[in-house]
């Protein structure tokens, strides 16, 4: 299940393809949008702004088209006119002169004004973004402490999207061994440099994430490739102690960590 990195890349492809261009052709396949298509030609796509597992691809005339992948939805870029042989359902087609992008099988769509966004259900219950830039530690500290968060176990809170959208399961496992916890701990047990390490690694290990996974070239991240400390690797040694890494299930998922190290 791709998680806010995999999210965030995929709306970059999408940018590279279509931001900023002409946009020359629109269709919708959902009829409740189908009239807003002659309007948005010629119009551009300014950005595109992911909230977890939300796209938000912004026009330039103000309108913002909500799409959420759910479990089948998927985005492709094409080249312009160029009509993909699939069994998929194309719902979204957004074309410039030289791309198209196209948004296949999702369900949750919808075309909303700024007042619409500002009070559409699924935004309001997620929480700020962590590849957001400029979300910080201190918030995300503040955050930790509020009397919504504070007594949850992070096992749990670190899947919520209402505490921070884009955190998944693999994040959740290297974000608790980089901070050195155990998943049974809440923010309000913790001391101030214990929060402070999380409140950290909250940030920066869906960053490195999202900046490194995938990329082949070391020389170019200076070294700091992203890579799987405790997920996936049960019955290795850790890297910081030495324990054994164990595998476990938490709130339903699988959940990796070293016993030794994570207290």
């Amino acid at each position: 299940m791709p998680e806010g990195p995999e999210i965030r890349r995929a709306a970059d492809t999408l940018e590279a393809a279509i931001k900023g261009k002409p946009l020359t052709d629109v269709w919708f396949g959902m009829p409740p949008l189908s009239g807003f298509a002659a309007d948005l030609v010629g119009q551009r796509v300014e950005n595109i702004e992911t909230r977890g597992k939300a796209l938000l691809t912004h026009f330039s005339g103000g309108l913002t088209l909500y799409s959420h992948n759910q479990l089948y939805g998927v985005w492709r870029v094409v080249d312009a006119g160029e009509i993909p042989q699939t069994n998929r359902v194309l719902r979204v087609r957004l074309q410039a002169m030289d791309k198209a992008i196209l948004l296949y099988s999702a369900s949750d769509i919808a075309l909303l004004t700024p007042e619409q966004l500002a009070q559409h259900p699924f935004l309001q219950r997620v929480g700020p973004d962590v590849l957001d830039m400029t979300l910080t530690a201190a918030q995300v500290k503040a955050r930790l402490l509020s009397p919504r968060f504070r007594r949850r176990q992070f096992s749990g809170l670190l899947l919520d999207q209402a505490f921070l959208a884009g955190l998944g399961n693999y994040l959740r496992v290297e974000i608790l061994w980089q901070s050195a916890l155990a998943p049974q701990h809440n923010a309000s047990g913790l001391s101030e440099a214990q929060l402070d390490v999380l409140s950290q690694a909250l940030l920066d290990i869906p960053r490195l994430s999202y900046q490194t996974r995938g990329v082949v070239d070391e020389k170019k991240h200076h070294g700091a490739l992203f890579r799987f400390k405790v997920f996936h690797r049960a019955g290795e040694p850790c890297e910081r102690c030495g324990g054994i890494i164990e595998k476990t299930t938490m709130s339903s998922r699988p959940f990796y960590w070293c016993p030794a190290c994570q207290r």
